[in-house]
């Protein structure tokens, strides 16, 4: 870099400009030198990549500047010498090839490594051979590689074990902070979660089956991210108390029965069924066709978790039922007089069926003056009203099939004592309609006489 000069010759400048410079000289002083600083461009830098140190405000009046690697400077760790008059460059023992200066100050360092972190020093020399400093500091960091998680328990037992999760990251661990999420949630320490190694163990307190993951650990220092690829642990766990499907517990003959058992269990479970406490078959579905009233009784599935030595039940009772047949319906009476009683038998051949009433189709509603035997089979209404008359009909049903019987119409005859007037009030209304009668036999007696001239009285 060469210094900007400017040169007076002799016999160039009259008196008068040399007597106007004296006085400028005299009342002019010289500003002051802003301060030189160095800036490193990045700060933080990529392993391979390059840096520039640039320097700001270098002074003109130079007569040459070098750089240091370290403070305080030595001849050993001098990298290259600059002398501004002639744009002369020399490297020092520290200069290892990369390195390029220009004039301006500034150094630029081609595929930095590590070892190229730390502190760097421009010295710079003025005319006089005053000698002043600037540093300034970078880092190198390494790309980082694809971490890989490793567990110190393959296969932890749910409630019994825990689990240390640690995330390997291939390059220095000083400088990288570790992430960790599952299932796509970040997680931080919690009742059963614990952070440790800076966050590069994981530690999973009693393992529950839901903490099978998938684990991602995330690494990162100021140049760089990478990500593990996912891991899942293999929990074990179970077996859960088993479910029988379907729910069904009353079957008819004929029909095929078909039961399904399952329990969470990891590994799965071993199945066994049990018909009537002895064993049966060893499988996840059982299927008797065209099932007999024989097959009734109880149906277990046994599991079992050869792992965790832990084995469960569920039983289940199958009834295997015939149809019901149709009942029929008798009566005391179908015409019962009002205020009578009257008394209704629901006949069936099913011991155990359930009995329902209907009348006129629709369930029957119970008043107080209807009583029902022990099992629904008798239907007595004392005393009975207009109201009651209709047709009935009894139903019988078990879980498989219903059936109803064939209706009885009752009919009422009405009690002319119960349409709700009493003997005196229809006295009174016959007494009524004869007086009328006569008023009016004696007003057309005295209409009749007043026309024909003649004189009428009452």
């Amino acid at each position: 870099m060469e210094l900007a000069s400017a040169h007076l010759h002799k016999g160039q400048v009259p008196w008068v400009g040399l007597l106007l410079t004296a006085s400028l000289l005299a009342s002019w002083s010289p500003p002051t030198t802003a301060e030189v600083t160095i800036e490193a461009v990045p700060p933080q830098v990529a392993e391979d990549n390059n840096v520039l140190l640039l320097v700001h405000n270098l002074p003109l009046a130079l007569g040459a500047f070098a750089w240091y690697k370290g403070n305080p400077v030595s001849t050993n760790a001098e990298i290259v010498h600059f002398v501004t008059g002639t744009n002369k460059t020399t490297t020092g023992p520290a200069h290892s090839g990369r390195e390029t200066v220009y004039s301006n100050g500034s150094l630029l360092i081609q595929r930095v490594t590590v070892k190229d972190t730390g502190v760097y020093t421009i010295e710079m020399t003025d005319e006089n051979f005053r000698r002043t400093e600037a540093t300034v500091q970078f880092h190198v960091h390494q790309l980082l590689l694809k971490p890989n998680i490793t567990s110190n328990n393959s296969n932890p037992v749910e409630g019994d074990d825990s689990v240390s999760l640690t995330c390997d990251s291939y390059t220095d661990p000083d400088n990288i902070t570790y992430l960790w999420s599952r299932n796509g949630e970040s997680l931080s320490e919690g009742d059963r979660l614990k952070l440790s190694e800076g966050n590069r163990t994981l530690t999973l307190l009693n393992v529950t089956r839901n903490d099978t993951g998938p684990y991602v650990c995330e690494t990162r220092n100021p140049v760089s991210v990478n990500r593990s690829d996912p891991f899942s642990l293999n929990i074990i766990y179970g077996p859960d108390t088993p479910i029988i499907s379907p729910s069904d517990i009353y079957l008819h003959p004929g029909s095929n029965l078909n039961l399904s058992c399952h329990a969470a269990s990891n590994p799965p479970a071993q199945y066994f069924w049990l018909i009537n406490e002895k064993p049966h078959a060893s499988s996840q579905e059982l299927f008797i066709p065209n099932i007999t009233t024989n097959n009734s009784g109880t149906y277990t599935c046994l599991v079992n978790n050869s792992v965790t030595g832990l084995s469960r039940t569920t039983v289940k009772n199958i009834t295997v039922l015939e149809p019901v047949t149709q009942p029929s319906l008798q009566v005391t009476n179908t015409t019962v007089k009002e205020l009578d009683s009257v008394t209704l038998t629901c006949l069936s051949n099913d011991i155990g069926a359930n009995i329902q009433w209907l009348f006129n189709s629709q369930s029957l509603q119970l008043t107080e003056r209807m009583t029902l035997s022990q099992n629904n089979s008798i239907l007595r209404i004392d005393p009975i009203k207009r109201e009651d008359a209709g047709e009935y009909q009894c139903e019988i049903s078990n879980p498989v099939s219903v059936k109803r019987s064939n209706s009885i119409k009752l009919d009422i005859i009405f009690d002319p004592t119960q349409g709700g007037l009493s003997d005196g009030a229809i006295a009174g209304i016959v007494i009524g309609v004869v007086a009328g009668v006569a008023l009016i036999a004696g007003l057309a007696y005295f209409l009749y006489s007043r026309k024909s001239g003649g004189s009428g009285s009452f």
